[in-house]
């Protein structure tokens, strides 16, 4: 593994960890920013691998599209990138909007299995 795609792999799991600190906060909106960030870093770091360097967040969710069709990627476990895409914006920038714990909650699992996934395909 690179250096460069073991630093995203850290940063996956480092900003992992800040989401769960901050759902323990209770700081929603921030934890789901947290939770989209550190499937965006496992998600670049496969990429890297694929020699496949990609300049914005949409770009990202393409590629990792592609790779789903292409079978390296489970559709399931994609999943979770797009939803956190979606919530991610909507936290970030909808005026007068917070997310539930519940809903909150319901995310940390899947985001966790996909850094999980990212590693077992990097290991092959």
């Amino acid at each position: 593994m690179s250096e460069q795609v073991a630093y995203r792999i850290e940063r996956a799991k480092e900003t992992y960890r800040d989401a769960v600190l901050l759902l323990e906060k209770g700081s929603l909106n921030s934890c789901i920013n947290r939770l989209y960030y550190s499937v965006f870093y496992a998600s670049i770091a496969l990429l890297l691998t694929r020699g496949l360097e990609v300049k914005s967040h949409n770009g990202v969710k393409r590629k990792i599209g592609n790779l789903v069709v292409e079978g390296i990627i489970k559709k399931e476990n994609a999943k979770i990138f797009g939803v956190l895409s979606d919530f991610r914006n909507k936290g970030d920038y909808d005026d007068l909007f917070d997310f539930s714990r519940e809903t909150v909650e319901k995310l940390m699992n899947p985001a966790f299995a996909y850094i999980e996934d990212i590693e077992i395909i990097l290991k092959k």
